[in-house]
Parts: C-alpha cells; sequence; structure tokens
C-alpha cells in the first residue's frame, strides 16, 4: 500500500503543470520587505524577447535600477507573493522623443514568456493606472472587453512630469487589485482570475529607474 501511495505522488507531481506552486511556495508579508537592495539583482530574474541579453536593458548604478527600454522583456522577483501592499518609487528620464513606455506586473505566472499572465499596472506615459490583461488574465472589469482592450483609469493622470520621482502604490488583496499614483486612487480591479505570482516590471520602450521596491503587510 505504501509503494502504491508513493508511486501516485509521483504521478501527481509529474501531471502537475509547470507553473503548480503550494501555498508554501508563496509568501504573504507579515513585515516590511525591500525587494531591491540598492546594489544589485539580488532576488530577481530576466526573460527577454529573442533570448536578448538583459543587460542591454537592465543595470544597476549608484543604487538605482536603470532601464533602457530596449530591448523587449522584463526583470521580475524569483519569489511568489500575495496579499500585500507594493510601493515602487520611480521617473522617466527622457523627455524626448517622448516618455513611451512600460510597466508593473502582478502575480505573474510561469513558465517566464513575453508576456505571461498576468495583471499589469500601466506605465505607460500619462496613462499610469491603467490596467492591461495579459496572456487570458481577467478581471470584472475586463470581461466581455477585447482582449488588448485597457480598464481605463477612475479619473485623470496624477503622474509628475518627466525626471521627477513617482510613487506608484498597488494594494493586491485577495482578488482585488487597487492602484494609487503618488498618493491618488487610480483605479480598482477585482474578482481577478490571478491572486498571487512573482512581481515584474516591463522593458518596453521607455528608459526609466526606480529607486526603491518595497512590499508591506496589508493593514
Amino acid at each position: 500500500m505504501k509503494i502504491i501511495f508513493a508511486q501516485m505522488v509521483l504521478l501527481c507531481f509529474a501531471l502537475a503543470p509547470a507553473n503548480f506552486c503550494t501555498a508554501q511556495d508563496v509568501i504573504t508579508p507579515t513585515s516590511h520587505i525591500e525587494l531591491f537592495n540598492g546594489k544589485d539583482f539580488s532576488g530577481w530574474t530576466f526573460c527577454m524577447r529573442s533570448n536578448a541579453n538583459p543587460t542591454l536593458a537592465w543595470t544597476v548604478t549608484n543604487g538605482v535600477i536603470h532601464c533602457t527600454g530596449k530591448p523587449t522583456g522584463y526583470l521580475r522577483t524569483k519569489q511568489d507573493y500575495r496579499d500585500y501592499k507594493l510601493t515602487v518609487e520611480w521617473r522617466f528620464v527622457k523627455v524626448a522623443p517622448k516618455a513611451d513606455n512600460t510597466g508593473v506586473l502582478l502575480h505573474m505566472q510561469l513558465p517566464d514568456e513575453v508576456w505571461p499572465p498576468c495583471i499589469q499596472v500601466q506605465g505607460k506615459y500619462s496613462n499610469q493606472g491603467d490596467w492591461i490583461l495579459m496572456a487570458g488574465a481577467e478581471c470584472k472589469e475586463h470581461k466581455g472587453m477585447d482582449a488588448n482592450a485597457p480598464v481605463p483609469k477612475q479619473g485623470p493622470s496624477n503622474e509628475k512630469p518627466v525626471g521627477e520621482w513617482n510613487n506608484y502604490e498597488m494594494v493586491c488583496s485577495g482578488s482585488n487589485v487597487k492602484a494609487y499614483v503618488n498618493g491618488k486612487f487610480m483605479n480598482e480591479a477585482t474578482e481577478c482570475t490571478v491572486t498571487a505570482g512573482t512581481i515584474g516590471f516591463q522593458s518596453e520602450g521607455g528608459e526609466f529607474e526606480i529607486r526603491k521596491v518595497s512590499l508591506e503587510p496589508l493593514k
């Protein structure tokens, strides 16, 4: 009987999908967590289109993550998280020809590919706070819309001028996500089909910098 049980367990793991993770694999923060140590990419990994060299897009200098915006891909945590408040301090660094595009990727699912199922909090210049539901991820507010259509933010933009630091806060609680830009509520997604996963940033055309990435437990 013990042999049969062991064989069944092994079969279950063999048949499990590549992105299968147990509850023990996902961290729910109970205290403040600094995801970026100000020195290097410890705790992070990359996925770039066509297996491009990630150092062409991502570097750390003087305590700041710098992204050139090219080639296309993303930087993500190695660890999965759920139920947290994420704070990101970042800025666009180029005015001409335009600041262009990036995004914060929440609840990213494996396997790594450009792009994985996740919820993108839009980082495109003047559109921060829109939702982009990527690769089959879904929420109540997006159902019935075209797959690539954004869920627009609930009010005018609250971004600072190019070159100034922005404070981006995302509150992930169960199947709901809220986004705040510089202290202003911008959007909410409810009944999300992804509720845990890694956290990432897009390299997608815009040159930008990040100086802080941290998690806090929900109040």
